[in-house]
This record gives C-alpha cells, structure tokens and sequence, in this order.
C-alpha cells in the first residue's frame, strides 16, 4: 500500500516500516542546504527561474521551492515556509560566490569597504558579523558577558540581542504581529489540507545553548563548574520563557503540527561538552519538563537537535522524552551507525546520518556518495524509526551532482529508477 508522505513519517517514528525510507530536506536549519549549493544545484538542474530564498539568515541557508520538494520525493516540511510566499517581503543580496539571492525585508546587513559585513538588532546594536567571502555570520554581542544580571526581568530583551533570537527562521520573524497566534493555526490549518506532507514547527527552548548565546561559550562552560547556582538561576527563568511558547504553541497549533523541534547542543566532535553528571544535575530534568508538556498538552512528536558526539547521553534525552534525534553525527566520536541503531533504535527516531556532509558529500565522488547512502540506509531503515536527512547543512561547496547522487541512491534503496538529468 503507498502512503501519503506525512503517513510514511508518522509510521517511522512509530518504529513501523513505511513503505518507502521517508525524506526530509530543507524542513530544518540543522540539517538543510547552504544557499550557495543551493544556487548551484538550481542552476544545474536548468530551474533559473527559482528564486534563491535566504530564510535562514545567520546560516545563510535557503528554503528549497516546492518543485524541488516534488522532484526528490521530500516527506516533510517546515511550517514557516507558509509566510514566505509574498515576493514583497524579501529585497535582493548578492553571496559570496556571486549567486544572486534574496533576504527577507528585515533583515538588512552593512557590507564594510574590506567586503565584509555587519548585522545589527533592531535597537542599533551591531550583534554579528561575517568576514568577506564567508558563508554564515557570526555572533559577536553577548549580553550576559560580563556577569549574571540580579535578576531577569530584561531576560526577553537581552535573548533579542543574540543573533538567533534577533535573526529568527519564519514563522518566528512575525511573532510580534497583533495576529500571530491566529495566523499560525489559519496557515498551518491550510498547510494541512493543501499538502499531504508531515509538519514540522521549530520552537528552540534550547537551555544549555542559551547560556552559551547569553555569557558566552568559554564563560557558561566554566559557569556549569565554578558557578552552577547562578546557571540554575538563569535556566528556571528560561523555562518560564519557554512555557509561556510552549503553552501557546499547543493551545494554537498542537491539534495540527506532526512534529515539534527542540534544540540543545551537548556535544563536540571528541565527546559531550559537559560530564554526563552536569548534564543530568542541571538540564536533563528541565528537558523532561519541556518533553512532558508537549506530550500533555498537544499530539506533537518531540523532535531535539543535538550536534556532535552525544552517545553517552542518549538514554537520557529517552527518559526525557524526546522521540526523534538530529542530526545523528556519525562522524563524531561513539557516534557508529550500527551502534546506535542496536542499542536505541527501538526507543528513539533518528532523523539523520544519512551521509557525512563534512567528507563525503562535499568531497567525494558520485559513486562513493553512493556507497555511503546505500550502506546508511540499510543500517538505519529496518524496523522503522528513520527519517533520511544530511549530517547537518549541506555546504556550499557541495556539488550538485553530489546532491543529486545523494537522492539517486535513496531512489536505488527504495527500487526507484535514477534521475535522468
């Protein structure tokens, strides 16, 4: 029997087989396309016409067209993508490799004489930057560096200041309109009914990453050790941040959105940022928290986004009650497709991991492209509890031809003929 795409989600992260390895692309900025590649990959396939959307902007990440998503079979999509259709809400840009793009109106960066640029909040506050012929900006403004505030009453203005929050993905760039919350559950309504495709909503509520954003890396790493009284103090005021979202998302949307998206980056390349103790001691009951609410409140499934090497704490983001993990870096430490699978693929999605996008994608040839999907998938695939995804952003240095072998092997897995193009 063939399912529609949002029915072939649903039955993956039901630990079922669907019948067919569902695909996403481009529904998150974790694991989307760099609009530089992007550009390339239109180009190639001979689609000038398609505009090249910079929805995330810090990433410099574009929204794949909807031909695309038809094209490659795409299974899921990001809900905020409904605010984007009006061609009078983005203004053009040029990218470092030439291409030529566009920006959503508010965001307006200064390209200084040594070609690099600068972005400001909307205060004034020059908060990020990008060196001439970068890909993605970075942020410069840390509101808490200096030190812990008495107490959090500025905490929504001082989060408006670092740059996800100042440089938000749709729908979050609008939430500030008198009708956003109606207008969230009118457009999603209608994503549901015009498209059979799973929907995804990204709400963030990272905790370790906003102490990170807030104080700085290096300062919130020592804090977690040296000062972990002032990070409780700082965490609690986020959770009552983030369930004052959380309430709302599920009172408007949680009736018609599949999948919700949490963020928290724990780990490196070599292993996680913190000892497993730390983490459990200050974040792993605050993350049950936020699962537990979703869960009572909404029929969302629990997604989280965690870079890097995470293996030590997978059983707990399962206790926690995150049902699907991204972006699955199996090139960092501990991180081996076949471990994971045995060990928690029967209790976790994992959404990911379908091909290095650091060695191989960018890299290699076609054929081991190839190889790399084709062995991925028949480790992760059986049994259900996998949604075929990139590690992490596809770069811009990425071929198209690279990209377009990519889904070549998915088509192969799934006894698909190629592409012709």
């Amino acid at each position: 029997m063939t399912m529609t795409p949002r029915e072939r989600i649903l039955t993956a992260i039901a630990h079922k087989e669907p019948d067919r390895v569902p695909v996403d692309f481009g529904s998150t900025p974790s694991s989307g396309i760099s609009a530089i590649a992007y550009g390339k990959l239109i180009r190639h396939l001979g689609l000038h016409d398609l505009p090249v959307h910079v929805y995330d902007v810090v990433q410099q990440l574009a929204e794949p067209d909807e031909r695309l998503l038809d094209l490659f079979g795409i299974d899921v999509i990001d809900v905020g993508r409904a605010w984007n259709t009006d061609p009078a809400w983005w203004h053009p840009t040029v990218l470092a490799d030439g291409t030529k793009a566009y920006y959503p109106v508010w965001f307006d960066p200064e390209q200084l004489e040594d070609g690099s640029w600068k972005a400001y909040d909307k205060t004034g506050r020059y908060i990020a930057r990008m060196p001439a012929g970068g890909t993605f900006f970075d942020q410069v403004y840390f509101p808490y560096f200096d030190g812990y505030p008495p107490d959090y009453k500025d905490l929504p203005a001082a989060m408006d200041s670092a740059i996800w929050a100042a440089f938000p993905t749709a729908p979050w760039d609008r939430a500030g309109e008198e009708d956003f919350w109606p207008d969230l559950r009118k457009k999603c309504i209608e994503l549901k009914e015009t498209t059979n495709r799973a929907l995804m909503l990204g709400a963030g509520c990272n905790l370790f990453e906003w102490g990170t954003f807030l104080r700085r890396m290096d300062n919130f790493l020592m804090d977690l050790v040296v000062q972990p009284d002032e990070v409780e103090r700082l965490l609690d005021a986020l959770m009552e941040v983030h369930l004052e979202t959380l309430d709302k998302i599920c009172h408007w949307v949680g009736d018609v959105v599949d999948i919700i998206r949490f963020g928290d980056d724990l780990g490196t390349q070599n292993g996680p940022f913190m000892d497993p103790v730390i983490y459990r001691r200050l974040f792993n009951s605050r993350h049950t928290e936020l699962a537990a609410y979703v869960h009572s409140h909404s029929n969302m499934h629990t997604y989280l986004h965690s870079c890097g090497s995470i293996y030590q704490m997978i059983p707990d983001l399962i206790e926690a009650g995150f049902e699907i993990l991204n972006p699955v870096q199996t090139n960092a430490a501990d991180m081996e497709p076949r471990r994971l699978k045995k060990e928690f693929g029967n209790d976790i999605t994992f959404w990911g991991g379908g091909i290095e996008t650091a060695y191989v994608l960018n890299n290699g040839t076609t054929e081991e492209v190839r190889r790399m999907v084709l062995e991925r998938l028949e480790i992760f695939s059986p049994g259900g509890g996998y949604v075929f995804n990139t590690v992490h952003n596809i770069l811009p240095e990425v071929p198209p031809e690279n990209i377009i072998a990519m889904f070549n092997a998915i088509r192969e897995f799934n006894g698909d003929p190629p592409y012709s193009f």
